[in-house]
This record gives C-alpha cells, structure tokens and sequence, in this order.
C-alpha cells in the first residue's frame, strides 16, 4: 500500500516512506499483516466472559453455551467498550482530583491554583461557601467534593445538574442519572458477567447511565480541574505537524492524556539551568513539541507546538530528532519501544499504572514534580549528542486554539456581558445552520485525517460551525482549517460573515478528548439562552467521530447519544451489527426514549449529508427555517397593541 494511501498527511507520508525503506514497521503495516481481521469481533457476536466459551455466534450455533442469544452478547459487549472508555477517562478525572487536592493543601507546591474566578464559580455552584475564606482553603473543600465524585456511597452526579431540566427529568424517568463513577463502571462489569443482566434493552439502558457518568461527571470534572490548575484556555496561535520539529535543538515530545506531566515539563524546559546545559551539549536550545491529546492541552494554554496526532507518534521518532518521549496514559502504542530501538530516542514511561516492558521508568511524583520534570528534561540534553541521521519534514500549518466555553461566552459578549445571545441568535436567523462536534482518534483502516478534514470541509461550506476535540483538531489543524485566514476561505458566506465579525476561524478547537464536555456545557448553554427548544435534542447539532480506535470514543458517543444528540460513527467501528435488535434499538428506538441516537456512514461527504438533513429537519421543528412574514404597522395597528 502507498503512502497517500495510508495518509492524508503530507508529512505523514514522507516518514511512512523513510520506514518502509529502511525496514521498520509501523501501525499500518501492523494492520496489513493483522487481515483479515476476526469477523466475528467486527459484529460483536463473539463472547469470551466465561470459561465455558469463548463462544460465537453463527448459524449452525445461535445460542452460547450459556444460552445467551446474539442480542444478549452484542449488548454485554457494547457495554463492556463503553465502561473501558469511561474507566479510562474517569481515572484521568481522578488523577487531577488528587493532584488539584493536594496542591490545595500545599503538598504538591509546583502546582498552583492559576484560574480563582472559575474556581469561585465551580465552588458556588457545589455550595462550597467563598466569602472572607482563602483560596487554597476554598480549593481544598472543591478538590474534596471532586474526588468523592468517583466514588461517594449515594446520591448522582453533581454536574449533572448542568443539563436542561427536561433533560434531567428524562434521566430521572428512565433510571439513568448517574450515581458515582466507580460504582457505574462496576455495575457495568456486574450486569454483563454470565448470568446476570440478559435483557438487551436494560443492558443498553446502562450503558447510557455509565456514558453518562463519565460525560456529566468524571471527564467534565477533569476538565474543569484542569482550567483552575493550569488556566482556562483562551484562544492562541501556534504551529503544527513534524516541521515544528528543530534540527538544532534538543527535542522533547510529552505524549498522552494528563496535562499533570507535560505542564511540569514545559516549565522546565524554559529553565535558566536547562538550557544553559542544552547548550553546553551544542544545541541552541530545548523544543517540547506534543502528540495526541497531550499536545492539545501544551497549545491551548501555552502554544507550545502539536507534532502529530495518534498515528505520527511513531512517525515523530523515525525523524530521528527526538531526543526524549515521555508517555503517560492512554493511546501509546507498544510499537514505540521497537522504533524507538532504531534511533538514539529515549523512551520514557512516567505513570506507575502505564508500564512498557524493557522501556525506563521515572514515576512522576506529583509532591516533587518539578524536580521529575527537570531530571527528564536533562536526560534529553544528555542525550542530543548520540544523534544519528536526522530527517525533518518541513511541513507544519499555523493554528488557532484554545476556545473553551468561558472564552465563547467572553469574545461573544465581553467581560461584563458575556453571553451565547449573538450565537443562539444567528442559528435561529439561519447564518449558523447548526451545530457539530467532529471528534476523535486517527485509524490506519483510513487514510490518516482523511474523514475528519473532509467532513469538516463539507460541513463549513455549508454554514455549519464545526468544533473539535482530540486527534480529530489535529488532523484539521494539519491542514489549515483551524487556521481563521486559510478556514474561511472554504466556509459559506454566512457564516462567515459570523465568523469574521466575532473574529474566530469556522473550526474551533476546543481541547483533548475530555474537553467533548465542553461542548455538553455549550449545548446546554444554548438552551438556557432561549430560542432553541426546551431540551438538548431540541438543538441544530450533532456529533461525528469516523476514525474511532479506543473505547473511550465509545463511551464520548453514547453519552452525547444519552443526551439527546445525533452521534454519526464509521461503520466499521461499531461492533454491533451481530445482532438487528441492538443495531435497531441503538440507531431508531433510543431516539424515542432519549431524543439522540446512533448512526453510521464511513463516507465523510455522505455522512455530512446525513448531518445536514438532521440538522435541518431540527430547525424546521423548532420553527426557525420560517420566514415570518414582514408586517408595516399602520396608526390603527398601533392604537390596537396592548400594553402590559
């Protein structure tokens, strides 16, 4: 297979080409030699629960060994990858509860409270009393209320609070508040061991019910931590793809999913002592450059430079320029340790639950973390002078990030009257059509970035304001669409005419794949602000992830689809269509119950198409695609008004 078949990114592609060449493996071919892939798996009609299986569904045996029928173990699967996706993202919310807890009591002392305003209004809003009391101490009683989140006895989620009150009352009708984190994950593993839950229906019902958890609870929470710790992002240039890499420069990459390191390793990096060491070595300075959600936590608050997405990490180091990868948690391939092994890169884990075999280990201790940071930071230095051939690919785009939902609120309104107003106002007179999140991984079934730009293109061309999360802004950063001069170019006229107005690109990246929330806490927004229905299904928008790898996408869908929202996934990502009961309940009768659904379309054009007539046809509910018709009032008119 070519390189432009495996990716749509230039400089992905010439690195491709150098691998093959010299004789390293990479994901894709991982995935060639891998075909065909399990048939089975793909339809979700395999069961490995117990040991009595693995059993498999077929038509000489459609029962397992158990008797649980295809609906039963399609459900149970489906389950199992939603309560994986939110474990994963609700450990990272709980790492940064501890650490935001423990900076608030002074046991973390390179850790600060950066943001007090959204402190305060986290802490009003979890009846945490503010007047005449210090910072930290209000931030210890927050950290405290936070950390129970994940696993506190009784009561539901407090940030479920935030949806719409129809919302809630849905929840609440159909038992799916969530309760604590650990206890939803749990339930989840529970319900679908052998012999317990074998409705498929009330398995499904749980999933929504854990997917919340994580989406209303566990991430939200990590993302709001974060803005107090770190600073709430605010919209900021930087540079992105494997040409912000330096050729005279100790390069450092910080790649995976929690900001508590790579915060710590920005900061040392710039260090008087480090970089007088840097260049005692020869190197003219210390470049920290991200990959994965990593890297959209550096540049949204620091414009600290984006080297690739989930399918450059290995690409990244075959440059031969890095002189230090220092991984965390989650989308780290263990093929890095054999590309690793081919250049002079060293290969650092630093989370004790997130070990490679062979690979070193420096435990990032969160009550010393800045002198960690500096001990990595000085294993890259030392290690500038065992550099071999080096090859940079000079392609790299400017982009724009940092637009959370505070930074919405202030550039539409300003300090004093911020305000959704102007936006809930241009979607109802029609120069914003809708509304959509393109979200997600990179997957070598696709070529790399393909269907996240695509879709994106299709969708601001037709008036329709595109925001992203994850690998997915990565891929459109690539490729200039997050980049307002270039974006703007390839958006329809009237939103545009929003756009440069409010002066913002038509693409906005809102952060990693915790910060989705974002964009749950800006939905419900656009309800409170009025003029758009009284719920979330009620609103013009929809959710589209086409490169889906991990199972916290999974998790992401099904509580945007828990939520009220369309959620569009390529079809063969979804691991469901064994069973027409599940496939149908999860695309039609969910829709009923909950408002959102699933659907599938592993063509970006036709997938833009599916999401612009539902994006239509929620206007055309809500009234708004009608012209009202423009009525000049007469002296009679006038004297005939009521006044109240």
């Amino acid at each position: 297979m070519e390189a432009k078949e495996r990716s749509s990114d230039i400089a992905a592609q010439e690195m491709i080409t150098r691998m093959a060449e010299a004789g390293q493996q990479n994901a894709w071919d991982r995935l060639e030699l891998q075909m065909p892939q399990c048939g089975f798996g793909k339809q979700g009609v395999c069961c490995r629960i117990c040991a009595m299986g693995p059993c498999r569904i077929t038509k000489k045996a459609k029962l397992g060994v158990c008797g649980a029928d295809v609906d039963t173990i399609v459900a149970r699967n489906f389950l199992r990858a939603v309560a994986a996706g939110v474990a994963a993202h609700s450990d990272h919310g709980r790492t940064v509860a501890e650490v935001f807890l423990a900076a608030a009591k002074g046991e973390a002392p390179d850790y600060q409270i950066k943001d007090t305003t959204k402190l305060f209004a986290l802490a009003e809003e979890l009846g945490v009393k503010t007047k005449d009391r210090a910072v930290n101490e209000i931030a210890v009683d927050v950290g405290k209320i936070a950390l129970a989140e994940f696993g506190k006895p009784e009561g539901t989620q407090f940030m479920a609070k935030r949806a719409p009150a129809p919302r809630q009352e849905l929840w609440d009708k159909f038992g799916i508040t969530p309760r604590a984190v650990d206890r939803e994950v749990t339930e989840s593993l529970h319900r679908s061991t052998m012999g317990v839950d074998q409705d498929y229906k009330n398995i499904l019902k749980h999933a929504c019910r854990v997917a919340l958890a994580d989406g209303w609870g566990g991430a939200m929470l990590a993302t709001e931590l974060q803005d107090i710790l770190f600073g709430t992002p605010y919209p900021g240039r930087g540079e992105v793809n494997m040409g912000v890499l330096k050729d005279d420069e100790v390069n450092i990459i910080v790649h995976g999913h929690e900001p508590i390191l790579s915060e710590m390793i920005a900061a040392a990096s710039a260090d008087d002592e480090m970089l007088a060491e840097a260049k005692k070595v020869g190197a003219k300075g210390i470049n920290v450059a991200g990959t994965c959600c990593t890297a959209n936590e550096l540049l949204m608050r620091h414009g600290i430079p984006i080297a690739g997405n989930f399918l450059n990490q290995e690409l990244v180091i075959a440059t031969g320029a890095i002189e230090l990868m220092a991984v965390d948690v989650q989308c780290v391939m263990q093929g890095l340790t054999s590309v690793a092994s081919c250049y002079h890169t060293r290969l650092v884990t630093t989370a004790d639950k997130a070990k490679m075999p062979g690979i070193e280990h420096v435990s990032m201790d969160e009550t010393n973390a800045y002198k960690t940071a500096k001990e990595l930071v000085m294993m890259a230095v030392g290690n500038y002078k065992n550099r071999g051939d080096v090859y940079i690919p000079k392609h790299k785009k400017s982009a724009v990030g940092g637009f959370s939902f505070e930074s919405i609120n202030y550039m539409l309104g300003g300090r004093f009257r911020a305000s959704f107003r102007p936006l809930n106002d241009n979607i109802i007179n029609g120069k914003i059509r809708g509304i959509v999140g393109v979200v997600g991984c990179t997957n070598p079934k696709v070529p790399q970035d393909l269907t996240h730009t695509t879709l994106t293109r299709e969708l601001i061309k037709n008036n329709i304001l595109v925001l992203t999360t994850g690998c997915a802004t990565i891929a459109c950063a690539k490729q200039g669409l997050t980049n307002p001069k270039e974006a703007l170019e390839l958006t329809g006229p009237s939103l545009r005419e929003v756009c440069e107005t409010v002066g913002i690109p038509p693409v906005l990246a809102c952060g990693s794949c915790v910060d989705n929330t974002r964009l749950l806490v800006s939905c419900s927004e656009l309800v409170r602000e009025g003029g758009l229905g009284d719920d979330l299904s009620d609103l013009p928008v929809a959710g589209a992830c086409l490169e889906s790898v991990s199972e916290k996408a999974m998790a992401i869908g099904q509580y945007f689809v828990a939520s009220g929202a369309l959620v569009v996934f390529a079809k063969e990502v979804m691991p469901i269509f064994g069973s027409e009961n599940v496939t149908d309940y999860l695309f039609n009768g969910i829709e009923k119950d909950l408002g959102g659904r699933w659907a599938v379309e592993s063509d970006p054009v036709k997938a833009a198409e599916m999401i612009i007539e539902h994006i239509e046809a929620k206007r055309d509910a809500l009234g708004i695609n009608k012209k009202a018709e423009r009525k000049l009032y007469d002296m009679d008119d006038r004297r005939a008004l009521a006044i109240e």
